[in-house]
């Protein structure tokens, strides 16, 4: 990566959602936040300034759009649609957590597809491409007809763990069989052996039948997740697993949603540690001893001048 991209065409701008992670990527990128203000009126509508010209630029917009989602979501539109009145060159949407992207698929009758209504907001707006991490379903891609990066935080998370000494046999557990390819990734940087919980009965409940495939007895767990949302998925799995043998457990997941009462149900389990990404950020409440934050920032900013300088992106897949 340059040195630098002062007196570029590169231009970085940070909405509200995440600006210390903005800031973390402009300073790998050697350069600064453009200056932009997000205000409201009133009666709660937005209203965004640019204040530097943008004319014939590359712009990147840094917005996760997580709480306040709705909030986040309607800033990125509106700062999309401001740079395209600008004359910007290309408008690029980094967006490190992609709100709505559970809901990728009609699991009941008259449901509707949120993540691609979002998809095609986004679009809609005038961006160009997207660069994300780590999106909850992978062909959440396919619902964008613009260029989409879809970065993952696996290489950060395994680095963290394989950089641990356990004194116990490593075993990676996935949480449910959604999560198998994730567990598998993990398992076969840290070559160790993977283990899956079978859940029956409605999700986010105490009160699931769980059996175990696989042993974890006398080992060190690894539960490894994309998003921990109310913590009692990792919860009712971490009491499994230790039900079941395991000496110490620990856990990690690239979005801490945390909402609820997360960070009480996670305080009061017998995880260990829990290991997360910087996507989110996480309030001052949400930061217990318990939870190990991981930054995204240089992966982000390794994308972004990738990007600028017309490069394959596929090596930051690895």
């Amino acid at each position: 990566m340059p040195n630098t991209y002062n007196g570029t065409k590169l231009k970085v701008f940070s909405l509200n959602s995440n600006p210390e992670l903005a800031q973390e990527i402009v300073e790998a990128l050697g350069t600064e936040l453009g200056k932009c203000t997000v205000k409201q009126f009133s009666d709660g509508e937005i209203q965004i300034n640019i204040e530097e010209s943008v004319r014939g630029c590359d712009v990147f917009i840094i917005q996760s759009t997580s709480e306040p989602v709705n909030q986040s979501i309607m800033e990125l539109l509106i700062m999309i649609d401001a740079l395209k009145r600008a004359s910007v060159k290309e408008i690029n949407v980094v967006i490190p957590y992609y709100g709505y992207a559970r809901q990728d698929r009609k699991a009941q009758p008259r449901e509707p597809i949120t993540a691609k209504l979002i998809a095609n907001l986004i679009q809609k707006a005038g961006a160009n491409r997207v660069i994300s991490l780590d999106l909850h379903a992978p062909q959440t891609q396919g619902f964008f007809n613009i260029p989409v990066d879809p970065l993952l935080a696996m290489p950060i998370l395994a680095e963290y763990f394989c950089a641990k000494e356990y004194e116990n046999d490593v075993v990676v557990v996935a949480p449910d069989h959604a999560s198998v390819t994730r567990a598998r990734e993990l398992a076969d940087r840290l070559k160790a052996p993977i283990a899956i919980i079978d859940k029956r009965g409605p999700r986010d409940i105490g009160s699931r039948e769980v059996n175990i495939v696989g042993n974890v007895e006398g080992k060190t767990a690894i539960l490894v997740d994309d998003i921990i949302d109310t913590a009692y998925r990792i919860a009712t799995a971490t009491k499994a697993v230790v039900e079941n043998g395991a000496k110490e457990v620990y856990a990690c997941c690239t979005h801490p949603v945390l909402s609820e009462r997360a960070i009480e149900v996670i305080q009061d389990s017998a995880l260990k540690e829990l290991v997360v990404t910087n996507s989110i950020p996480l309030t001052e409440e949400k930061r217990i001893d318990k939870i190990t934050q991981l930054s995204i920032a240089q992966l982000m900013g390794d994308a972004i001048s990738r990007v600028y300088e017309q490069k394959s992106v596929s090596v930051l897949f690895k």
